[in-house]
């Protein structure tokens, strides 16, 4: 369609030139005296077409002419541009591809011809993004093949370079570098240092956060560790399975660090509500205050809700946190005096009464009975854990408190028979 229509028009522009010209009887007269000359007006219109059409055309001549140096210029930046994207494709490709000595030889290449067009005065206006990069990729390198004095040269030059105006995008990824070889090396304050270095931003974003867990758990900093673990979760670096196990591990951590009671109530308040429901958290804490000879009802307070979720949620617990739990609470019971037991003798009988059938709660119940000098009750709800009991220091427990019980009573076939049984129970 659309070629119909410049055919259309161009046969309507001949038949109007064909009647303009056909009928034109004008003339143009030009005086050079002596001389006189008379011109038709079409050939003087055909004359002038020609005349323009020439000017142009030399024109456009003159000019291709004249530009001809400045293209043949363009074309050398052109490939040296090209021959420098090459090496620089070739040193990552190398990089990722394991054979380092290649990497390196390929980004230095492209340093070589970015200098030579530097010299012949050519600049390329992301010339400093391009060193630093090759640069670092040659540090890399380097870093790969042990060579410390060649990465600590390329990577003096690639932070000089980003540190230039039109470099500053990569001058975090050169810090973040640094902070990972740095780790590699085990040097862990200085891998602390460089992360320390990066912009706000930066520095909580997922790599340079995965980066400082590994440096403080390396320099053995278990708080900077936690709360770094914190953001990460927050960030959905982890699965939330790992993360819970990551937590814990660094809350526990924390924990050991604690050389006196004071310090252990203030590691205590360091940890988020989370930290505070876990169980072996719990119970490492507690056992850390008992043994550190601090305020026992404090480390019964800590206790107490993961005594609550247990006891109101069955199963919420596993076996071995659920045994760790009532020795931790039996140990609390023969350190602290006999009055505030009495709550807790509630509260365990409350439980024991609403799972009859749970033998560790009967332990536990029969254990503090015994130290509230509950005698009669104490050895019956000794007697039934014993049937249901699947941990053999319990078991052993139980024996041996039945034998204090026996020789109470003055029963020294019944005390010899449950020593016997102890005997027995703590060689299984």
């Amino acid at each position: 369609m659309r070629a119909a229509l410049w055919f259309l028009a161009l046969f309507g522009m001949a038949v109007a030139i064909a009647l303009f010209a056909g009928n034109n009887q004008g003339t143009i007269t030009v005086f050079w005296p002596p001389y006189r000359l008379d011109l038709s007006l079409n050939l003087v219109l055909l004359l002038l077409a020609l005349l323009f059409s020439t000017l142009h055309v030399a024109l456009r001549a003159l000019a291709a002419l004249f530009a001809m140096p400045g293209h043949a210029r363009s074309w050398r930046i052109q490939h040296q541009e090209r021959a420098m994207h090459v090496a620089l494709l070739d040193a990552l490709s190398h990089l990722v591809a394991g054979r380092f000595i290649r990497a390196r030889k390929a980004a230095e290449v492209v340093l070589a011809r970015e200098s030579a067009m530097t010299r012949s005065g050519e600049t390329l206006v992301y010339s400093g993004r391009l060193r630093a990069l090759s640069h670092l990729l040659a540090a890399e390198s380097a870093q790969a093949l042990q060579d410390k004095a060649a990465r600590e040269a390329h990577f003096r030059q690639a932070l000089e370079q980003a540190s230039r105006r039109d470099a500053q995008e990569t001058r975090e990824g050169v810090q973040l570098r640094a902070a990972r070889w740095a780790l590699e090396d085990r040097d862990a304050e200085g891998a602390l240092q460089w992360l320390d270095k990066l912009p706000q931003g930066a520095s909580r974003r997922t790599i340079a956060l995965r980066l400082r867990l590994r440096a403080a758990r390396m320099a053995h900093q278990p708080l900077l560790a936690l709360e770094t673990a914190r953001l990460l979760t927050k960030h959905r670096a982890f699965s939330e399975v790992a993360a819970q196990g990551i937590l814990r591990v660094l809350a526990l951590e924390l924990v050991l660090t604690a050389h006196d009671p004071d310090q252990l109530q203030t590691v205590w308040k360091q940890l988020d509500t989370a930290e505070h429901g876990m169980p072996e958290v719990v119970i490492e804490a507690a056992q850390r205050m008992f043994k550190l000879g601090g305020d026992v009802e404090v480390a019964r307070t800590w206790l107490l809700p993961v005594w609550e979720r247990m006891v109101a949620q069955s199963g919420v617990l596993t076996e071995v946190q659920r045994i760790s739990l009532i020795r931790i609470l039996e140990s609390g019971f023969a350190l602290a005096s006999g009055a505030p037991e009495a709550a807790w003798l509630t509260r365990i009988e409350q439980a024991q009464m609403a799972n009859p059938g749970d033998s560790a709660l009967q332990y536990l119940a029969g254990i503090t009975c015994m130290r509230l000098q509950l005698w009669g009750k104490a050895q019956q709800l000794l007697k039934q854990s014993l049937s249901g009991l699947q941990d053999a220091g319990l078991e052993r427990n139980v024996w041996q408190a039945l034998a204090e019980l026996a020789e109470r009573r003055g029963d020294v076939a019944a005390s010899t028979q449950a020593w016997q049984n102890a005997a027995k129970a703590a060689t299984t």
